[in-house]
């Protein structure tokens, strides 16, 4: 179906047009400070969907950025990380677009 409304139509499918939900890092085991993220796929993390007003809310760490920072305190296994559990370069252009698009996006007009 979406294959025939663009070509026959002309109509984009796929697109967001609003932020519903993110995807956040979870902890697969016991993380210590001091251990590196592996990201999706890797032994340290998986993901949990959630609404994005919640995920907002916790300060939850995403899980596509998630791979190759240093967890800074102890995270049990099960627990959702936090951008406060982690390390993170504000410099690298990734984490910095993130906050960005949580400041102009949020569903709830303004991140805590």
């Amino acid at each position: 179906m979406s294959v025939a409304s663009v070509a026959l139509r002309g109509e984009a499918t796929g697109v967001a047009n609003c932020w519903n939900a993110d995807v956040v890092a979870t902890a697969k085991r016991d993380l210590l400070p001091g251990e590196v993220l592996d990201g999706e796929g890797g032994y340290t993390v998986w993901g949990k969907l959630m609404p994005v007003e919640r995920s907002l809310s916790m300060g939850g760490l995403p899980l596509g950025l998630a791979h190759g920072i240093r967890v800074v305190r102890p995270v049990p296994r099960g627990q959702t990380l936090s951008w406060g559990d982690v390390s993170i370069d504000a410099n690298v252009r990734a984490y910095a677009l993130r906050r960005e698009m949580e400041t102009l996006f949020s569903p709830v007009g303004k991140v805590p």
